[in-house]
């Protein structure tokens, strides 16, 4: 499936207490324009990462408030769209809200695994979009059995786009699905509540890279 299409798929589903970052702007801290930012800089990445033919594909729940949700890009926040732009040879990325820069506790951990690694990888979720607690959109929850079979088609539409070499499962949720979905993968633990260690260690593994400690 083209990027174009893909995204246009994406940015059309419309679930109750689920936010789209593709096809809806937030009241409390989007630009004018923020979905199609986001569409724009979705489509930028996915077509950066067919051209380079990524080899791995990092996949975790659903997007967060403070990460996804924002930016468009899955276990990407404001704070790591300059890094983003890097790993794939310098992209034209764009915020698509106001004020300053937010950051995400999770992509901070990620991206420092990232920036190990000798090679781009594409960050994706089982459930691409950003569900939230009733009255709170700033909230994030676990998304339902019934929303992600919503997405389901779109998750396999990109494994067939991106046909990646390796999948990497990040935390339980992500990997519980993909061996739902019948996938071969690499189970690391999620890097959030004290797993930060363990998610290194367990990349590091998998990449043959240098492990370091936790304050590195």
């Amino acid at each position: 499936m083209a990027s174009h299409s893909f995204v246009k798929a994406l940015s059309r589903i419309r679930l109750d207490g689920v936010f789209n970052p593709y096809g809806e702007r937030c009241s409390l801290c989007d630009r004018a324009d923020a979905d199609r930012r986001r569409r724009a800089n979705l489509r930028t990445l996915l077509d950066a990462a067919i051209r380079m033919r990524v080899d791995s594909l990092w996949v975790a729940r659903d997007l967060g408030y403070r990460g996804g949700r924002r930016t468009g890009l899955p276990l990407t926040d404001e704070e790591h769209l300059p890094a983003l732009s890097r790993a794939y040879g310098g992209l034209a990325l764009r915020r698509a809200t106001t004020g300053s820069p937010v950051a995400e506790r999770t992509a901070a951990v990620i991206w420092k695994m990232l920036a190990r690694l000798d090679q781009p990888v594409f960050l994706w979720n089982v459930f691409p979009l950003h569900p939230f607690e009733p009255g709170r959109p700033l909230s994030n929850r676990r998304h339902t059995r019934a929303e992600r079979q919503t997405c389901q088609d779109l998750f396999f539409a990109l494994l067939d786009t991106l046909q990646p070499r390796r999948i990497v499962a990040i935390g339980k949720d992500a990997h519980d699905t993909l061996e739902e979905f019948g996938l071969e993968h690499h189970p690391v633990r999620h890097p959030s509540y004290g797993g930060q260690v363990a998610f290194a260690e367990g990349v590091s593994r998998l990449y043959g890279v240098e492990e370091r400690s936790a304050g590195d």
